[in-house]
């Protein structure tokens, strides 16, 4: 691996494992373009190699400046491995339309997407713990911390939180339409983009719930205006 250089106070440090080389005019090592698709996104992909090969797993996350927080079980074997030392890649993808070309050849998506690349460290402090959980939850539903019991001290020493430094990575980005070869205009066939989008439902309260209750606002606000 190369030495690491970083461009300038507002960039991601660029190394050889992050350097953006195919389509590099789509990305960007730009910190606030990073942090604007981590903060909307949902699922983070994370990887590492343990002693049987290659490891991922879909996590909820939640960044807190130039920290991304990431929580399971104790027993949880990613995460274990990942703060004894084995170095991570972290990857969130948003898509935002499925590009039909005029060939096969030529079809794609466009996205908004970040790869990470760092050591975690295991959160050992239960103020920060706190801090993080309520993060993830913050992450999900804006303001949720406000609305359902915090967790305990017991809870929060059988829960594992670890925390990636936003330091090393980029991000990249597909907008447009199709790219199809001139000799490909002319045939008789539908191009374009069909738009992808997340949206968010009805909320549906749990039948367990022990007396009515009304939607609180900062669940109804969640919900994708019609």
């Amino acid at each position: 691996m190369g030495d690491a250089g970083v461009v300038s106070a507002t960039d991601l440090t660029a190394t050889d494992r992050s350097t953006l080389r195919r389509k590099k005019e789509r990305g960007s090592h730009e910190r606030a373009q990073v942090e604007a698709i981590l903060d909307e996104g949902l699922v983070a992909h994370v990887a590492l190699t343990d002693g049987r090969g290659p490891v991922v797993l879909p996590m909820v996350y939640a960044r807190l400046g130039d920290r991304l927080y990431l929580h399971g079980a104790l027993a949880n074997h990613l995460l274990r491995t990942a703060t004894g030392g084995a170095p991570v890649c972290v990857e969130v993808t948003l898509i935002d339309g499925l590009v039909l070309a005029r060939s096969a050849f030529h079809h794609s998506v466009n996205y908004r997407s970040v790869v990470l690349f760092g050591d975690a460290q295991l959160v050992d402090d239960l103020d920060e713990k706190r801090v993080a959980m309520v993060a993830l939850v913050d992450h999900l539903v804006a303001g949720r911390s406000g609305g359902t019991r915090l967790p305990t001290d017991a809870e929060l020493r059988t829960t594992a939180v670890v925390r990636v430094p936003i330091g090393e990575g980029s991000a990249k980005v597909r907008t447009g339409g199709p790219i199809d070869d001139d000799e490909d205009l002319g045939l008789d066939v539908w191009a374009g983009v069909i738009p992808v989008a997340t949206t968010f439902g009805r909320p549906e309260p749990d039948e367990g719930r022990p007396v009515e209750l009304g939607v609180p606002d900062h669940v109804a606000v969640r919900v994708t205006p019609a």
